[in-house]
């Protein structure tokens, strides 16, 4: 029994920890260990079409670590890598813009919207 409790609280402490890793907009997307989340940078609407999103987070990283991050990441959550930054999923897609922001600090623009068809 004991063995069981240290499980089940070693997966609730692991799963908490997770997350809070994910940005605050887009709670299924995460956040990039060294990003920070600009909180009055972000915004959400739902249309019929689907949901519209977008925020921003910045910190001492590069744009390819960024790049190789959400590269490596995104698809473990189901989204679809359909070109440079961009992703897709249920309907949705997910577009990262990288900007430098001068002292080594890099910008990270998330924008949903829903995904168009071709």
């Amino acid at each position: 029994m004991f063995r069981i409790l240290t499980v089940l609280t070693i997966l609730f402490v692991g799963f908490s920890a997770r997350a809070e890793s994910f940005l605050s907009i887009l709670d299924d997307v995460p956040l990039m260990p060294g990003l920070s989340e600009q909180a009055d940078a972000g915004m959400v609407f739902d249309s019929p079409q689907g949901r519209l999103a977008e925020t921003h987070a910045s910190g001492p990283v590069t744009a390819d670590a960024v790049a190789a991050f959400y590269d490596q990441t995104l698809p473990q959550l189901g989204w679809a890598r359909q070109g440079p930054n961009l992703f897709l999923r249920e309907g949705e897609s997910l577009h990262l813009m990288t900007e430098s922001t001068g002292a080594a600090v890099v910008t990270v623009r998330f924008a949903l919207k829903p995904a168009t068809n071709p």
